[in-house]
């Protein structure tokens, strides 16, 4: 199935390009998450049009994203879950809890540009990269604490 991307989509291409996919991946994820329309002659016709706009609206993101950048590098969340052994946590911190705590201090970031490789297991501090844009990267500061019961605190 060809497609024509209407966002970048990592690891496939940018916005404007006519790219082959599996079927089901085309059907199932990109079309119904507006990521993409078919490959047909009369959208192709478009894709022109489209190129040029796009690289009119990544100039603009850009710049909205480089000044977002500088905003998200001086945040710091601090997470607090239940402790086991060693400094286990039980559960983890994902990048839904890390978008969900930015929304909750007036940053709408989406969790997919969140690139934490693995959630977050252990205590301490990290540098966690957001992605805003295709040239564009900044870094939150995430502490994970420790929930010690106060049993435990006070021995």
């Amino acid at each position: 199935m060809e497609v024509i991307l209407k966002e970048d989509v990592n690891k496939l291409g940018h916005r404007g390009d006519v790219v082959k996919v599996a079927d089901g991946y085309g059907r199932n994820y990109l079309l119904p998450g507006k990521l993409a329309i078919e490959a047909t002659l009369a959208n192709k016709a478009v894709i022109e049009q489209m190129k040029s706009s796009a690289v009119r609206k990544s100039a603009k993101e850009k710049t909205e994203a480089e000044s977002l950048a500088a905003l998200l590098n001086a945040v710091e969340l601090v997470f607090e879950r239940k402790v086991g052994e060693h400094e286990h946590l039980f559960g983890s911190v994902t990048s839904g809890d890390i978008a969900h705590a930015l929304e909750a201090q007036g940053y709408t970031i989406d969790r997919r540009k969140i690139s934490l490789e693995d959630p977050l297991k252990q205590i301490g501090e990290y540098h966690v990269p957001v992605k805003l844009h295709r040239e564009v990267t900044s870094h939150v500061k995430v502490t994970v604490k420790g929930d010690q019961p106060e049993a435990e605190a006070t021995v």
